[in-house]
């Protein structure tokens, strides 16, 4: 009986895809939910996997078809599995051909016997976390054990790098990994089975040779082999070579027809036999995990690095808010001697009180949320055609961080005390660097403040944060001559800048927030007083 394959349930405000790929062909075999086609709508691309195992008989949507929500798109008739079809072609083809066909299951029964042997134990498959609706899919990011590895419980097993955070994925009990199934730079989905592992297993695999093939197979076969020169590199293998910026021409490859296997690499990088006669240091880890190609060329030398998945979220928000809001930027200055003044007075106090340096970001966070209250309208967001008037102040504080720029935070900061938002910026910047922020601490926000000062930027234009209204952008301060009751003075000087959506802010409300900051800023008392 016939299965149908049907396009998902898309959203109320997407009415149509494209069908964008087939990733089978009729007469394919097919496990259940394996990627069979993919639907392209105007907001994302959704895959389709197979409702159950079999045979690919009939394609009723070809690619570049536009298709509806829940069309049928194709059928899967009752058929054989992928091995058992192999199994009968073999069987077809003559003796010889069954031969090779037995030959390979002996070899392959040789490569499952070291998970078998690895411990006697319970075994598990690891999955990704559960992802947040906001989420897609993230990627793998860096495996920390390797197969055979004893580990305990709870140890971090594998990273996955999303649009916004860092997923730890532990182990579940004492063991090790028997097998892994998804590599370093694969894209996974929510709940996806990325190992298995085994209780109680552990060092074994690492020994033996009958341990090497099963290690072989789960590190350097998942994906195309690549040709640089005369060598062959199974992929594991490529990404540690780009990592350590190594002569491949130096490996000796152990693989079948000499391909160089991420063992040799390994083996490479300790002897440091391999290393380029520049003897340049290895590149940045989190760089070279996703470098795929090196392509040097004389004294001119570039590297292609994929985008990594946060990068292209940011640079997707930033250009969607450029084309979506009427974003135009007000600029103050904000002379910012009483605000010194007051820290230089009682830092020292400030710190043994509260064991927390005292800055600035705190005097501008309790300013924002004070002009935030008398301006509403710069505090509110947009949702569709709504105007979503928030009765409180989330303001979101811009992290630099290897990976690119996060937006944890604040909650609620009109009831925060300056200490509680110095020490809330510091742990937020330490835990972004280290990627343990939560993605629940980075979602929300009402406003936004970016500072370019700490950079040494003088001015500068922030863009928006959708569905946010408004963005305060902090800056360089710098001594220069100004005019004070009629005489000339030195004082440290700081441009501001609000960059806000027209749609929803009139100029007059952007530049009058903008004033009372500045005013603020310039008497702190005022934000003790309520003035």
């Amino acid at each position: 009986m016939a299965t149908e394959i049907k396009a998902p349930t898309f959203p109320e405000s997407v009415a149509e895809g494209t069908v964008a790929a087939w990733h089978k062909k009729p007469g394919d075999s097919v496990e259940r939910d394996e990627l069979i086609v993919e639907i392209e709508t105007d907001k994302v691309v959704l895959e389709v996997v197979a409702p159950e195992a079999g045979t690919l008989t009939d394609v009723m949507a070809d690619e570049g078809d536009t298709v509806e929500s829940e069309q049928v798109l194709g059928k899967i008739g009752e058929g054989e599995a992928s091995g058992d079809s192999s199994k009968k072609e073999a069987t077809s083809s003559g003796d010889d051909s069954a031969e090779k066909a037995s030959e390979d299951k002996s070899s392959d029964d040789k490569q499952d016997a070291p998970k078998k042997a690895s411990g006697g134990g319970k075994q598990h498959e690891v999955k990704a976390p559960s992802f947040p609706e906001s989420v897609q899919e993230g990627t793998v990011a860096t495996w920390h054990k390797k197969v055979g590895e004893a580990v305990k419980r709870d140890e971090v097993l594998v990273d996955i790098e999303t649009d916004k955070v860092v997923l730890e994925v532990v182990a579940p009990a004492d063991g090790a990994l028997s097998e892994i199934k998804a590599e370093e730079g694969s894209q996974v989905e929510s709940e996806a089975v990325l190992a298995t592992f085994t209780e109680g297993a552990g060092g074994e695999s690492s020994g033996g040779d009958d341990a090497k093939p099963a290690k072989d197979e789960s590190s350097d076969d998942d994906g195309a082999d690549e040709k640089v020169g005369d060598k062959i590199l199974a992929p594991a293998a490529r990404k540690m070579v780009a990592e350590h910026d190594l002569d491949v021409a130096k490996i000796e490859g152990t693989g079948k027809g000499g391909r160089i296997l991420k063992e040799d690499v390994q083996k490479a990088v300790k002897s440091g036999s391999a290393k380029k006669a520049s003897g340049g240091a290895a590149a940045p880890k989190g760089a070279a995990a996703a470098a795929t190609t090196t392509a040097v060329e004389g004294e001119r030398p570039e590297k292609r690095v994929p985008m990594s998945r946060l990068r292209q979220t940011i640079a997707k928000r930033l250009v969607e808010a450029q084309q979506t809001a009427a974003m135009l930027t007000t600029y103050n200055e904000v002379d910012m001697t009483a605000v010194m003044e007051l820290r230089a007075q009682y830092k020292d106090t400030f710190l043994k009180a509260h064991d927390t340096k005292l800055g600035f970001m705190g005097f501008f966070v309790k300013a924002a949320s004070e002009a935030l209250k008398r301006f509403p309208d710069v505090n509110a967001s947009i949702d569709g055609t709504d105007i979503v008037y928030h009765g409180y102040q989330d303001i979101g504080v811009a992290v630099s961080t290897p990976r690119g720029l996060v937006v944890p935070v604040l909650r609620d900061t009109d009831s925060m005390k300056i200490a509680d938002v110095e020490k809330t910026i510091v742990d937020f910047g330490k835990r972004a660097r280290d990627g343990k922020l939560g993605i629940d601490e980075m979602q929300g926000g009402t406003f936004t403040i970016t500072n370019g000062g700490i950079f040494g930027s003088l001015m500068s234009t922030p863009i928006i944060n959708p569905p946010q209204t408004a963005i305060l952008g902090m800056h360089k301060i710098q001594e220069r001559p100004m005019a004070v009751n009629g005489k000339v003075e030195i004082r440290p000087m700081m441009y501001l800048a609000v960059s806000y959506d027209h749609r929803m802010i009139d100029g007059k409300d952007a530049v009058q927030f903008l004033v009372t900051i500045k005013e603020l800023l310039e008497d702190p008392a005022r934000l003790l007083l309520d003035v």
